[in-house]
């Protein structure tokens, strides 16, 4: 018997990213997650919007090109399709000016998606789609028709409410942070922090939620999931950049933890090495092979550190 293909979707953003030498790249993060699945294996249904424009048209273009489905892709007669422009510091950590009032502010409630996300494994969003009162609602009802939420927290000020994020929290079950979201959660809810470990247990309680990942750059990654603590070290590279580097991580670690006999081990070295294979890669979406990947995982073994 054939086994069954894992499924996932990705609500959010899709968007060109402009760099300083004027190139553009298709980004977005949950785009970025979906490109990932994709390499890595995974049925990938993208839900957004673009406008009926040139840059439109591209953009579904290039995502086709890459066989991506883009079924779930809105097409807006009244919204631009989103441009972001990025910048580079000297540590090539990659800053955003993120344009307002765009199609993906806008998209609408499909009947379809709904219906599509009763069968999907995953339904994986983040915090910047909510800036919109649109868009907000929309993942609102379409995160009602999904058993596995996983939102990747993303704070991008000033585009989030905190009380926003709270109610998708209360409805999520695998959150994602980086060091400085972690902090910004706690301070949020008038927590002190006082450890690593202790936040991810005050907002596991708080919220109800069985799994959380805390990405932690040059350190690594920590799993919670319920009581059980993963940590695992990074692997070095050459950074090229940053950009995508957690979208990639979040893509490896679904890839993964949405199979069924995965263990925590198996989950984290696919997460930690999908990470920094990108990130030794110029852009969030290089072209790559699951081959290619497979060959740099396996030639970098990780062993858990102690948490």
């Amino acid at each position: 018997m054939e086994e069954k293909k894992i499924k996932a979707a990705c609500f959010g953003e899709v968007l060109w990213d402009i760099f300083p030498t004027g190139a553009r790249r298709a980004g977005g993060a949950p785009f970025n997650v979906a490109y990932h699945l994709f390499k890595m294996g995974i049925d990938v249904h993208m839900i957004s919007s673009v406008g009926d424009d040139e840059l439109g048209d591209e953009l579904l273009n290039k995502i086709k090109s890459w066989n991506i489905s883009t079924a779930g892709i809105q097409v807006s007669k009244l919204h631009p399709t989103s441009t972001v422009v990025a910048t580079m510091d000297e540590n090539n950590d990659a800053h955003y000016e993120i344009v307002q009032n765009v199609a993906w502010d806008f998209i609408e409630v499909i009947p379809a998606d709904q219906q599509l996300l009763t069968t999907t494994d995953a339904l994986v969003f983040g915090s910047l789609v909510t800036r919109n009162e649109k868009s907000k609602n929309t993942l609102f009802e379409l995160i009602e028709a999904s058993a596995y939420n996983v939102f990747d927290i993303n704070l991008r000020p000033p585009h989030y409410d905190v009380r926003v994020i709270k109610d998708l929290l209360h409805k999520t079950q695998l959150a994602k942070f980086n060091k400085a979201e972690l902090r910004m959660m706690l301070d949020f809810l008038g927590k002190t922090y006082s450890t690593e470990k202790d936040s991810v247990k005050y907002l596991q309680d708080t919220f109800e939620l069985h799994e959380i990942i805390v990405s932690k750059g040059s350190k690594g990654a920590l799993y919670a999931h319920d009581d059980d603590f993963y940590l695992y070290p990074t692997v070095p590279v050459e950074v090229k950049d940053t950009v995508g580097s957690g979208d990639s991580f979040l893509a490896g670690f679904l890839s993964k933890r949405l199979e069924s006999d995965a263990s925590a081990a198996q989950i984290m070295t696919q997460a930690v090495s999908l990470g920094a294979f990108i990130t030794s890669q110029e852009g969030a979406c290089p072209e790559y092979s699951l081959a290619d990947f497979a060959a740099f995982r396996d030639s970098h073994p990780l062993s858990a550190l102690p948490v």
